[in-house]
């Protein structure tokens, strides 16, 4: 018989680690007298009643997760505490995407002052219900996740412990993995319990009496030695809550001082919208990429709950019911009286103190100094990143060389290899190069040792620190920043302050701020007047008039029926005023009426050319029914409509913002204004000209240049009559051609018509625009143009029997189009 085969033996599976916790000992001496969660070192949307902490998940709140830390922190021995989840809440799936999972605890321990975010930076560990030990960066897993179960967390600080600076994690009493070292530099600081969880309900329990026991006996925080744990420095004041509004300008430090003010007063809360973000981002949402300004970033997460900003207006109406003190953060808010007194309408007298702090001027020594190291440790970062960037950008090159050396020394092996089977020898030693080749693959590349990062001359004296985003955006400055002041007691402020240079500095700092600022920020508030509007109108019916004149004199039949029409209405005048004087019996006066109208209906001579244009009382008819822009052409019509345009909005923008220390604006800003009151493009390009100044000398009749603000000014008075405007127009048109006739090049204009849209091009066939029955001649671009022409367009010299009729275009905004 054959023999059966030995069955192999089956590994031994591995030993379970033994258990090196062992029973506590009993404590001795006083015992800490209370342990709890600490209400006031909490983010606002925390809701906790008795050992139960919930969340509130309106507004987007459900997206934002809810942090606290205890009121007590572990400094040695070992202890414990407890904490389940009693509900999981399912938030309204919108199809957006958001973080997962949607409902999370972290549990862990941070220091006092520190992000109140677990897994927020290095001053913090923790284990989360996905299973995983966090701690800054590095997340590794570590247990099952969790869900209903009892979840203890130990930390053992008690030096004589095989488990010394040790964290563990034990699920319904039984352990999860391995004790978790603690960050070293954490080792030897108060540590204290902090929870970070999103739409759940946690029972939180510190003790003295576990609901699930561990496989030692072990002291629960409630019931440790007071030698042992150190109270939170973050805790209730006993005092009345305050309010408080930092009020600054942009770009004067205004957030820093911000920053630091919470550094100092870690028992406040920053209520602002850059907060908000922060928060979001803290809470695993997708960080938009920058936009807008420090005082009101854009929000774009792709989630309309938190876009909408909804969780401003949760928050304005929840931090008034909590016992907190809070610094308002909002530099444009604060700078302006009725928001400020609606900020306090929220913060009723009797619950909180509401102070303002104005922090404006000359910062103090210390605030500069901060600034200083906050400039520097930009620099070093920055230093360290480009250093990194190079270190990497080398090792690159050094594979790449490395392995274009490869590729070739494989060519000549396989080169060597076809000669050695050919018969011929390569006596070539390759055996240097090999070690060199070994000698560079493991050569390892040396970071160039860093520069000594210091601070300029220049960096040592400021006195802000600034950044690539605006502290305010300019749209909202330009809007706002003539209402600025600065907070009084009559607002309602139960203390106002002054923090860097006092009352009186203060003020004449903001006064000359904005002043300065006039000069240089558009008002993008302002609207044309009724006054604008109708004087406007009246000039677009005027210009009208004036151009079919225009066009019915240079057109030989019609200037004849004009003179026709005059003389008729003239003799129908005549002879109604002769047929009253005879009825009256007197025939004198009327034979005279009769001799009167035939001497002044009888031809006359127009001396044009020596005619003094200022003296003339009836621009449309000189006489012969000649008017006083007979001769001219599209450079003139566009230089009277300029001078009408830019005295009506000078004199307009006076008049409706209505701010004596704004009576005009700069050239830079020309282009905004006209565009806003004429509802059309201010084009410089269009006359022709290397400078604005050379237009100013052209229009030194309506428009000019204050030397002290370098606001534009009208030269005219507001009620100066439009025909004014055509007399400056004529004057200049005889002064250019009398240069130009002297040999003058220079006194020529150069305008640019706009140009004309294209010719329509039909289909062929019935209908199109040439050829087959129904067709009609094409129409030419000119007559299709915005400035449509008869005839080609004469730029200089006498005026020709028939000049060409120009369309000058159309008035949009308020008058006809």
């Amino acid at each position: 018989m054959e023999e059966k085969p030995a069955e192999a033996e089956k590994p031994a599976e591995p030993e379970e680690p033994q258990e090196q916790e062992k029973d506590a000992e009993p404590l001795s001496g006083p015992k800490v007298k209370c342990v709890g969660l600490n209400s006031v070192d909490s983010t606002l949307n925390v809701i906790a009643s008795g050992r139960m902490v919930r969340t509130l998940t309106e507004g987007g709140m459900q997206y934002l997760l809810a942090c606290i830390r205890a009121d007590t922190g572990i400094k040695s021995g070992r202890y414990m505490f407890e904490v389940r989840i009693v509900e999981a809440i399912t938030p309204l799936d919108t199809g957006e995407r958001t973080p997962t999972p949607k409902q999370l605890l972290r549990v862990g321990f941070s220091l006092a002052g520190s992000s109140l975010f677990l897994a927020d930076g290095c001053d913090s560990f923790c284990f989360d219900s996905e299973g995983l030990f966090i701690h800054d960066k590095s997340r590794k897993k570590a247990a099952p996740k969790f869900k209903d179960a009892t979840v203890a967390v130990l930390l053992n600080l008690d030096q004589s412990s095989p488990n010394k600076n040790t964290v563990s994690l034990f699920l319904n009493g039984t352990r999860q993995c391995p004790p978790q070292p603690i960050p070293e530099h954490l080792c030897g600081k108060p540590l204290y319990p902090t929870l970070s969880y999103k739409n759940v309900s946690v029972e939180v329990n510190f003790g003295p009496t576990p609901r699930k026991a561990l496989p030692f006996s072990c002291h629960m925080l409630a019931s440790a030695a007071a030698a042992d744990v150190e109270a939170s420095p973050c805790k209730a004041a006993n005092k009345k809550p305050e309010v408080v509004l930092p009020v600054g300008l942009p770009s004067q430090g205004y957030f820093d001082w911000v920053d630091e003010f919470v550094e100092r007063n870690p028992g406040y809360v920053e209520l602002s919208d850059r907060k908000i973000l922060e928060w979001a981002q803290k809470s695993g949402l997708w960080k938009p990429k920058g936009g807008g300004s420090l005082d009101k970033p854009e929000g774009s997460f792709g989630v309309p709950a938190l876009d909408d900003w909804s969780v401003r207006r949760v928050l304005q109406n929840v931090s008034p019911c909590l016992n907190r003190s809070y610094v308002i953060g909002e530099l444009k808010a604060n700078l302006i009286a009725g928001d400020r007194e609606a900020t306090l309408s929220r913060f009723n007298s009797q619950d909180f103190a509401r102070k303002a702090v104005v922090v404006m001027g000359e910062p103090t020594a210390e605030y500069k100094a901060r600034v200083q190291s906050l400039i520097l440790a930009e620099k070093k970062s920055k230093a360290e990143q480009e250093q990194k960037r190079k270190a990497q950008a080398e090792e690159r090159k050094r594979m790449l060389e490395l392995k274009r050396k490869k590729a070739e020394e494989a060519r000549k092996a396989k080169e060597a290899a076809q000669k050695k089977k050919e018969g011929k020898d390569d006596k070539e030693d390759n055996g240097d190069d090999a070690k060199v080749e070994e000698a560079e693959e493991n050569e390892d590349v040396k970071m160039e040792e860093a520069a000594v990062v210091e601070l300029t001359e220049e960096e040592k004296s400021l006195s802000y620190r600034t950044g690539p985003v605006p502290d305010i955006s300019d749209r909202e400055l330009t809007k706002s920043f003539a209402k600025f002041s600065i907070p009084t007691q009559e607002e309602g402020f139960d203390a106002v302050s002054f923090a860097w240079q006092a009352q009186g500095d203060c003020a004449a700092l903001l006064k000359k701020w904005i002043l300065q600022k006039k000069l240089t920020q558009r008002a993008e508030d302002l609207q044309p007047g009724a006054g604008f509007k109708e004087v406007w109108t009246k000039w677009q019916k005027t210009i009208q008039e004036w151009r079919r004149r225009h066009a019915e004199y240079k057109e030989p039949s019609k200037r004849k029926a004009l003179a026709a029409k005059k003389l008729e209405d003239a003799k129908k005048t005549m002879e109604e005023e002769k047929k009253k004087l005879m009825e009256a019996g007197d025939e004198d006066a009327a034979k005279a009426l009769e001799e009167k109208f035939a001497q002044d209906t009888a031809p006359v001579e127009v001396n044009f050319d020596d005619l003094d244009v200022f003296a003339v009382e009836d621009v449309m008819d000189l006489g012969n029914c000649m008017p006083l822009f007979a001769n001219f052409v599209y450079e003139d019509w566009t230089l009277l409509t300029l001078r009408a345009e830019l005295h009506l909005l000078l004199h307009s923008f006076k008049k409706d913002l209505d701010d004596p220390d704004r009576p005009g604006f700069v050239e830079a800003h020309l282009a905004y204004y006209y565009q806003k009151y004429f509802k059309k493009s201010w084009n410089f390009g269009q006359y022709g000209l290397a400078k604005f100044t050379d237009l100013l000398d052209i229009m030194k009749d309506a428009l000019t240049v204050d030397s002290t603000s370098n606001f534009l000014q009208a030269v005219q008075a507001e009620d100066v009559g439009l025909e004014t405007f055509l007399k400056y127009t004529e004057d200049h048109r005889r002064e250019r051609e009398r240069r130009v006739d002297a040999g003058d090049e220079t006194a020529k204009l150069k305008f640019t018509r706009p140009t004309p849209p294209p010719t329509r091009q039909a289909d062929k066939g019935k209908g199109s625009v040439s050829g087959g029955k129904g067709s009609r001649p094409p129409q030419s671009s000119y007559e299709s143009s915005y400035y449509s022409n008869k005839r080609p367009y004469q730029s200089s010299g006498g005026p020709p029997a028939k000049q060409p009729r120009t369309s000058y275009g159309s008035y949009g905004g308020y008058g006809r189009r």
